[in-house]
Parts: C-alpha cells; structure tokens; sequence
C-alpha cells in the first residue's frame, strides 16, 4: 500500500484563474446552444498547442448548472490577447455566440470570472490526489505535515494543524 501524499503547487509570479460556463436555459434549442458546447474543445485544442498563448492548464466539468472549465494563465496579458485574436478560435465564437444571443434570447446564458492571483497570496494542498487545478499548472511539491494554511499563506509563522493529517 502507498502513502498518503500531501502536496502543493508552486507557480512563479502572479498568474491568473479564468472561470467560463454555460447555463441552457431551454434544452429544446439546440440552435443555440450546440455551436457553444462545440467552439469551447476547439480553443482548449488550440491552446494547448501553442503553449506561447500563455495558458497553463484548463480543467473541464459541470459548475453552476452547466458545462464549465477553469484555466489558468500565466498573465491577464496572455488571457486578453487570446479573447481578442482575430486569428484564433476565441473572437470568432464570441462573435457567433452574441449572434445566437439576439436570435434565440436567453436560450443558453454564458458567464465568465477572471481572478488576478499576486504571487504569494494563494496556498494550494492536494492530498492523494492526482495532478490537478494549479498542482497540474505549476510544479508539485511535498508538503510538510505541520504546514497550515496560514502557515502557506504567511498569516503565521506557527501554527498547529486543527486536525491530524493522515502520513505514509
């Protein structure tokens, strides 16, 4: 049997988290809301082949009642020279989606959050789990089993664990 592996990320520098969904709101119209589900694989695929973009890692799944993902970027730079490329696969879906948004009403709602992370403000722990969220965007490292949240933060120097973390 392996042990129970406590990690962390390490990312160098401010970063940023971008948060993007989806809600269908009438499921009857796929018009409006397929061309959605289809254009997200397209830029996550164009992404991931020219790293120069600057996103580090993006993670797919159901959030708020929709498909959703969370990415990481390695500047707000790199994130808004991405949405208004006229050469990739972002600024021609966005435009289509507004399109299909005055045609079809409120058929499927979108959402988007955008967080600038300074370095040194964030902690991150992953225990037993695989390479995911900013683990998978930085680099892995092992925790100290007394390490805290506000110990990972700097809020304290000490700190005491409230609970027994579970070891090899």
């Amino acid at each position: 049997m392996t042990g129970y592996t406590r990690r962390s990320a390490e990312i160098e520098g401010d970063f940023v988290v971008f948060l993007i969904g989806t809600h269908i709101n009438r499921w009857r119209d796929v018009r409006a809301w397929l061309p959605v589900f289809r254009a997200m694989p397209r830029m996550l695929q164009e992404l991931a082949q020219h790293p120069e973009m600057g996103l580090l890692k993006a993670h797919a799944g159901w959030m708020f009642g929709g498909p959703a993902v969370v990415q990481y970027w390695r500047s707000y730079e790199h994130l808004e020279a991405y949405a208004r490329n006229a050469r990739a696969e972002h600024l021609p879906a966005w435009r289509a989606f507004n399109r299909a948004a005055r045609s079809h009403g409120d058929a499927v709602g979108i959402f988007h959050e955008t967080y600038r992370v300074s370095a040194g403000q964030w902690e991150t722990v992953y225990g037993g789990m695989p390479e995911i969220g900013l683990l998978a965007a930085g680099r892995a490292a092992t925790l100290d089993p007394a390490s805290t949240s506000a110990t990972r933060l700097g809020a304290r120097a000490d700190d005491t664990p409230p609970v027994e973390v579970p070891t090899a």
